[in-house]
């Protein structure tokens, strides 16, 4: 199964950046677009441009998921690209992190992932193809010092992908998992004078998923990782 096959695409985690960017170029490739997010009113100039559906989607809690994947397979039939962007972060001396908020961070940057890919998986097991794209950060290789919460849910993300890219690779489906390792551009982080190179350009991680869905088969890639080119490893 390639992008010039797939029909329909659920992203769960949609602001404007990275997967504003993915729903353009997805919806340039011929598929449905779906966009999750809690706030689904900061979708609404997103989806008219491209004529996007848009879910309210909680990704914490499985109850709203379930019913968001629910109302996906109504209105464009069952996804069989789903993107997980969410993620949660929290920043500040380890001592003094407030656990509950810890525990909130957690669930939305890993425990959402796990319900989307779930959802995601059960359907795509039916037809035996599909892909599950999952969008992980420098958080997932390096634990960086006053941001343990988000080195845990980004490195039990990754952990989640590469077990599951095992399981269902084997039974059709392409599982992939991105290392966005650096700052992405955007309206609220410009680039910065006289470092034009310094910042990822969101629609050029964008053309990176694309390429990755349209592997064959016989030559899968489960992670990438994606700097710039003046970025330190």
């Amino acid at each position: 199964m390639s992008a010039d096959t797939y029909r329909t695409a659920f992203i769960v985690g949609v602001g404007s950046g990275l997967s504003a960017s993915l729903a353009r170029l997805l919806r340039s490739a011929g598929l449905q677009v779906a966009l999750g997010a809690r706030d689904i009113d900061k979708l609404a100039s997103l989806a008219s441009e491209i004529g996007a559906l848009t879910v309210r989607t909680d990704a914490t809690q499985p109850a709203s998921v379930a019913a968001a994947f629910q109302h996906v397979d109504r209105e464009l039939g069952a996804p069989d690209v789903v993107i997980y962007n969410a993620s949660a972060r929290l920043r500040g001396p380890f001592v003094d992190l407030d656990p509950a908020a810890v525990q909130a961070a957690l669930s939305l940057s890993a425990f959402g992932g796990f319900l989307v890919a779930q959802e995601a998986a059960r359907r795509m097991l039916e037809r035996q193809y599909g892909a599950i794209l999952l969008t992980g950060a420098s958080a997932s290789v390096k634990g960086y010092a006053q941001s343990a919460p988000f080195a845990m849910g980004k490195f039990a993300l990754r952990g989640l992908a590469q077990s599951i890219a095992r399981e269902l690779a084997p039974r059709g489906i392409h599982v992939a998992h991105f290392v966005i390792d650096g700052g992405i551009r955007s309206a609220a982080r410009p680039v910065p004078e006289g470092s034009a190179d310094s910042l990822l350009d969101p629609d050029a991680i964008a053309r990176t998923y694309l390429h990755v869905l349209r592997q064959d088969r016989s030559a899968w890639t489960w992670e990438v990782e994606l700097r710039p080119w003046v970025e330190r490893f």
